[in-house]
């Protein structure tokens, strides 16, 4: 990869727990208000009608709406115009063969799967939608933002659990990186909040019995499930300036490995996971010494926040203790494939803003995990080393997915 690109982030999406659009993401997340509700984290201020025509709505899955409408908001704001349905093809900065879209999920259109099953069940057969496997496809997010706004370049989606959104960023980077595209649509998308969804979760006894995601603390007992979506709008740094485009921040680091340990369990002496820190550390050509804040994955399970704080202290050494870290999930729930895209927006927001929110439900330190966990409050964000501030945002994974992104702030 000679000389290698620099890609910046000039827009962000996003549908959370804590609301439609990504401003609500970090000040209701940074003010303490927790998006959880009754053990699970919903989107209930989504109406897809607000954003989709009937026939829109009708011919996606929830999953693929989430994607649509933060990809929506992600490209206006980079200055994209609407989407090409509507007109706005001519807008476009760049051409569109030169467009790539990289949508995450980890499991796609679950939604649509019941329903169909259902109906087959009542109705017979011959009743199931054609469209049934078109919504369902773990594809169908990207293909839905791809078509919308008249995106020709490479487009696929990226199924890895709950580092998808993570690694769709990091696939769109290298994509750019390589000369493959001059701007790429990454993110990701999740919507498995379902009888099937909460059932199989629960048979894994995976999720809060108590339904409280308490990332770190003493007291965490397993996930809670969210829903929603995460976007950003990614292009060649020198492109995005000549283009006269507001530079948001900029992705200067991906890595990534694999456990290859369990099916579910993380590695426990979290070796695997610090390598992926450390890649993407190096690959942005920082240190733990530039490092002014972690989103950490942060899922509120034994095994994974043991295993996370563990491979922080092999990856960041001597520093680990004295870099605020926090996790989104205290705030949104795990949203499963979308978690590592809606967490680089909120990290994203954190560095822009100087504030760092907190890890909502800390309160009781477990002896085993020592590191700054940002409890109670949000916190002044300090950048270090002069320059714009730099943080890691890491997503793990069912699989034994491990990814880690360092973000840096605008200037």
């Amino acid at each position: 990869m000679p000389d290698k690109r620099r890609i910046v982030i000039t827009g962000i999406g996003a549908v959370t727990p804590l609301g439609v659009g990504a401003r609500p993401l970090h000040e209701e997340w940074a003010a303490g208000v927790c998006g959880i509700e009754d053990g699970a984290g919903r989107c209930s201020a989504f109406d897809p009608s607000e954003f989709l025509s009937v026939k829109e709505a009708r011919r996606l899955d929830r999953v693929s709406q989430f994607a649509v409408v933060a990809a929506d908001e992600a490209l206006a704001q980079a200055g994209w115009g609407g989407p090409a349905t509507n007109g706005g093809a001519a807008e476009r900065p760049y051409d569109p063969f030169r467009v790539g879209c990289v949508i995450a999920t980890g499991i796609g259109g679950i939604a649509t799967v019941e329903a169909n099953h259902d109906l087959m069940r009542e109705k017979g057969a011959a009743r199931v939608s054609p469209l049934g496997v078109p919504m369902y496809m773990p594809n169908a997010p990207a293909a839905a933002v791809s078509m919308r706004h008249g995106l020709q370049g490479q487009m696929y989606g990226v199924v890895s659990a709950c580092s998808g959104g993570a690694h769709a960023i990091g696939s769109a980077v290298r994509m750019i990186q390589y000369g493959d595209a001059d701007a790429v649509v990454a993110g990701g998308a999740e919507a498995t909040l379902t009888e099937f969804g909460f059932a199989c979760f629960n048979a894994l006894q995976a999720l809060s019995p108590t339904g409280s995601s308490r990332p770190f603390d003493l007291r965490r007992d397993g996930f809670v499930m969210g829903e929603g979506a995460g976007v950003l709008v990614l292009e060649e740094a020198e492109a995005a300036r000549a283009r006269g485009a507001t530079i948001l921040g900029e992705v200067a680091g991906y890595g990534s490995t694999s456990d290859a340990h369990h099916l579910t369990a993380p590695e426990p002496t979290g070796r695997p996971a610090s390598r992926a820190i450390g890649m993407a550390l190096a690959d942005a050509g920082v240190s733990a010494a530039d490092l002014a804040y972690v989103n950490a994955h942060g899922t509120s399970t034994q095994l994974n926040d043991a295993a996370e704080t563990a491979a922080l202290k092999l990856a960041l050494g001597e520093r680990a203790g004295d870099i605020p870290v926090s996790s989104t999930k205290s705030a949104i729930g795990h949203l499963l494939g979308a978690a590592g895209a809606v967490e680089a927006v909120a990290t994203l927001q954190a560095l822009n803003e100087r504030l760092i929110p907190p890890t909502l439900g800390y309160e009781v330190p477990d002896p085993e995990l020592d590191l700054d966990y940002v409890p109670g409050q949000a916190r002044p964000l300090q950048p270090v080393n002069g320059g714009p501030p730099v943080a890691v945002s890491n997503s793990f994974a069912f699989g034994g997915h491990n990814v880690a992104l360092v973000i840096r702030g605008a200037g």
